[in-house]
């Protein structure tokens, strides 16, 4: 497939809205202004800036985003309320891209404990919310809430109307985390085969993590049809958080034969990781995959000798292309020689043959009393062996 046949995958960024859901990391506007500068530097196509009527401070954050965001889109999100979307447009203004992202739960779980409503009362509420928006901005967001449990024929239902009032991209969200992989397929799936007019909008997925589930869940999605895929750096969010961008990002770019296209600078992502992190105080998990500290360590002398030999025996991703500058070996007890030698090697101590065994000898006792073995411990034994 050449680059001119690749489907575009849209990439949403939600880390200044649902990322900053997470308790205590609330955000400043020149921070939040920060890491917008940096999405926008990232290659993202949308940047969710927050939820304007929420506080004042949301409110100047979507406005100052936006002064800073180019021909990057900028959305803010409102629920299918007109005052809302009256505060959307206004802090949008000068945008120039801007997009309203509105929306209501779909779910009878939320239809009837939360909104204390019907279907045919709250979809009313949603297609009018939308034809609003559609007043103040061209480009109108559809979330249906909790699709992840909705009932399919109710769904697609809501799906086709919004669509017909003028939504552009309709976004379906397992926003409880609920859906196994398989079945989120089948909804997306679903909707393009009983949805009249759904060619005229841009299906979006939304994915949450309370089972572990969200980055699978977003490439299910896209494989069913979905081509936005909402996600947060470091997948931060409400609750167990959102689907990862540099998860989805590096899975759809390192399986080339998906044939998808992704204007995403990757070469950024472990940089940008690292800002979220440091801004919002929030610790990324050592073995979080693609930017976690140990995502391209290895101390098994097993998979040590092995990437020694050829990198891509135990990594599907070099280092380099997520902005990491090399794999580490890291020396510990389940070290073999191979990973000895070479660690020497870059200190500048080239052991010779008949003295190996003693030396690693003397480097497994140190092992065994520590975690790591450092380089000044390999001097010591160099010295000493």
């Amino acid at each position: 497939m050449t680059a001119a046949q690749k489907e575009k995958i849209y990439i949403f960024d939600t880390t200044l809205r649902d990322g900053e859901q997470v308790p205590e990391a609330k955000l400043t506007t020149p921070e939040k202004v920060t890491i917008a500068c940096q999405l926008v530097r990232l290659g993202v196509d949308v940047i969710e800036a927050g939820f304007p009527i929420s506080s004042p401070g949301d409110f100047n954050s979507v406005v100052e985003v936006a002064n800073v965001a180019g021909e990057v889109t900028v959305c803010a999100l409102t629920r299918a309320v007109q005052k809302d979307i009256d505060a959307a447009a206004e802090a949008l203004a000068d945008a120039k891209r801007p997009r309203i992202h509105t929306g209501i739960g779909s779910s009878d779980v939320h239809i009837e404990h939360k909104f204390k409503s019907t279907r045919e009362a709250v979809l009313r509420r949603g297609v009018d919310a939308v034809r609003y928006a559609k007043t103040k901005v061209e480009d109108v967001e559809f979330y249906a809430e909790d699709a992840g449990r909705a009932d399919p024929a109710f769904l697609a239902r809501m799906v086709e109307e919004v669509i017909a009032a003028g939504a552009t991209v309709v976004n379906i969200p397992d926003t409880t985390g609920y859906c196994y992989p398989e079945e989120f397929y089948e909804k997306i799936r679903y909707l393009y085969d009983h949805v009249k007019g759904i060619e005229r909008a841009v299906i979006s997925v939304h994915c949450h993590n309370d089972l572990g589930l969200a980055t699978a869940n977003t490439l299910a999605g896209v494989r069913a049809g979905a081509r936005q895929v909402e996600v947060t750096m470091n997948g931060i969010g409400e609750r167990a958080g959102n689907a990862s961008l540099e998860e989805v990002v590096m899975a759809l770019k390192t399986r080339r034969d998906n044939g998808f296209d992704i204007g995403i600078d990757t070469k950024l992502l472990y940089p940008t990781s690292r800002l979220v992190s440091e801004t919002m105080g929030i610790p990324v998990q050592p073995n979080k995959a693609i930017v976690g500290a140990n995502a391209f360590a290895h101390s098994s002398g097993i998979h040590q000798d092995g990437v020694l030999k050829y990198r891509q025996n135990y990594e599907i991703i070099n280092p380099p292309d997520v902005g990491i500058d090399i794999s580490k070996i890291v020396l510990t007890a389940r070290s073999g020689r191979a990973a000895l030698k070479y660690r020497l090697t870059q200190l500048g101590h080239a052991v010779p043959p008949e003295r190996i065994e003693q030396v690693y000898g003397m480097f497994l006792r140190v092992a065994d009393e520590k975690k790591e073995v450092g380089d000044e411990d390999l001097m010591n034994i160099v010295r000493h062996a």
